[in-house]
């Protein structure tokens, strides 16, 4: 936390029967292992028996510290290295990128078909956003999500290495097929964007896996049996597209509330 957590909400983070979010209870044990005095403030808190079992166990601390080992040096690196990437998004974005790759070949060999960069732009970042914030696939989900900078602000740093990856793939795809990068990229950053509102209430897997299926039936499926680009996706869309992605973003910092909490839909 920032600034000191008021008066009200040191009494319920020492009630243990008050009910205080996650989030709000991981800020305060951060601040106070920093800060002395709310530490006092705390401390007037715990009742007598609470205050011994304190002692106890610090001194118990104490003794394990003096008899271990000197703490390594904290490495700056490592940690902004495990907030922002995540090795188990590599496959996915590797597949992305591959299937990029394929559309572009595919579009040399049929420069008759629609664009398959456009038609795929939408739905690209959409599995890698789904596996960086998924409880099925984060092989360390326990751990992140126990720690304070879970929720809203950790989904958005993993999305944005995945857009650091999937945003130059498209726009290379994109100027070697001769599309335009409004009808790439916004539509890319619209479904992002989508994926995270749609995620505060069905969870972010989830919400991906449906928007990719919709896109898939609404939009690639007619345009493959038609030989033609859909209205969507032509160059007067753009502006359609990038007031949705704005309207998405904002609609999704307001649900920051609802990726607090630990549920199973996430």
């Amino acid at each position: 936390m920032t600034t000191h957590p008021s008066l009200a909400v040191i009494a319920r983070y020492a009630d243990r029967a008050a009910d205080l979010d996650e989030v709000t209870m991981w800020s305060v044990e951060v601040h106070l292992e920093s800060c002395a005095d709310c530490r006092s403030l705390m401390a007037g808190y715990a009742t007598d028996d609470t205050r011994v079992l304190l002692d106890r166990i610090a001194a118990g601390v104490d003794q394990g510290i003096a008899a271990g080992p000197a703490p390594a040096p904290r490495r700056r690196w490592a940690a902004a290295r495990h907030r922002w990437l995540v090795w188990h998004l590599v496959p996915w974005l590797t597949m992305t990128v591959a299937l990029l790759g394929c559309a572009v070949l595919l579009q040399a060999a049929k420069p008759a078909f629609p664009s398959l960069v456009a038609l795929l732009a939408p739905v690209a970042p959409l599995p890698g956003v789904a596996m960086a914030w998924s409880r099925r696939n984060d092989p360390a989900w326990e751990l992140i999500a126990g720690t304070p900078r879970a929720g809203l602000a950790m989904l958005l740093r993993r999305t944005a290495a995945v857009l650091a990856v999937v945003v130059p793939a498209l726009a290379l795809a994109s100027t070697r097929t001769g599309v335009s990068l409004a009808v790439t990229l916004l539509p890319c950053l619209a479904f992002t964007a989508a994926t995270i509102a749609l995620g505060a209430y069905a969870g972010v897997h989830r919400a991906a896996a449906g928007l990719g299926a919709a896109w898939t039936l609404a939009v690639i499926v007619p345009a493959a049996l038609t030989a033609d680009l859909p209205v969507v996706l032509r160059p007067g869309s753009a502006l359609g597209w990038a007031l949705l992605t704005l309207a998405l973003g904002g609609f999704a910092a307001t649900r920051a509330a609802s990726f607090r909490r630990l549920s199973s839909r996430n």
